[in-house]
């Protein structure tokens, strides 16, 4: 099933993520995403930017940082409901239409393109990023890296897209962006099913500890900016 078929099909959508975390794992997603923009991901975005975070959700991400303005894209009609003060667009990554372009100082993409149903997908969604980002734009990608996890990434009925490190880098140089930072190993891959106490203390002593990434992460991290910005 592609995106495109479940654009077609919204509540189907909404089921498939109602049905596959519990409120204990959302809770759970809620508190980490405090700490992971709290300790990581604040870094990257002033307190006036546009920020758009591509394939929401439940907008644990949108809500927890801070930011001027807040745009939360996806197909789950259910987004709507978590996007608190952003604003919400129904929209697949490959036809960004309803942002303008240029308009966005900072896309953030969390466990998303691996749901997009091919490649020619990824780079369209890649494409379309470049389209709306604003000159000094950067763009977030953290994604499952199969070259560590490849049985466990199957497990999901929407998952399509397999993509490494090295291919995302790839991607990223073909749809016009350069990488700056590429962390292939960086957190354990899922909430669902993880074997890890669910502890802000024990992530906050994680991302102070590098040093373990290489042990148990799952999930690659990668920043990049426009070509013409690197140049």
């Amino acid at each position: 099933m592609s995106d495109e078929e479940l654009e077609a099909d919204p509540p189907l959508l909404a089921r498939l993520y109602r049905e596959r975390f519990s409120e204990d794992d959302l809770d759970f997603k809620r508190r980490m995403w405090v700490v992971l923009c709290q300790r990581v991901f604040q870094r990257y975005v002033s307190t006036t930017d546009t920020l758009l975070d591509l394939g929401a959700g439940s907008c644990e991400f949108t809500n927890a940082i801070h930011a001027g303005h807040k745009i939360a894209v996806d197909l789950n009609p259910d987004t709507a409901r978590h996007a608190g003060d952003a604003r919400f667009v129904q929209a697949p990554g490959t036809d960004l239409s309803p942002i303008s372009s240029g308009s966005v100082n900072v896309i953030f993409c969390s466990n998303f393109l691996e749901h997009l149903a091919d490649k020619g997908e990824v780079l369209q969604t890649l494409s379309e990023c470049r389209r709306i980002l604003r000159g000094g734009g950067k763009l977030l990608i953290l994604q499952p890296n199969i070259r560590y996890l490849p049985g466990r990434f199957w497990d999901y009925f929407d998952h399509h897209t397999p993509l490494t490190n090295l291919s995302m880098v790839e991607a990223l140089r073909l749809a016009g962006f350069v990488p700056l930072e590429v962390v292939p190993r960086f957190l354990p891959y899922t909430v669902k099913g993880s074997q890890l106490p669910k502890s802000m203390l024990l992530l906050r002593a994680y991302l102070r500890l590098p040093i373990v990434w290489p042990i148990f992460g799952r999930q690659m991290l990668i920043t990049a900016e426009p070509a013409w910005e690197a140049q």
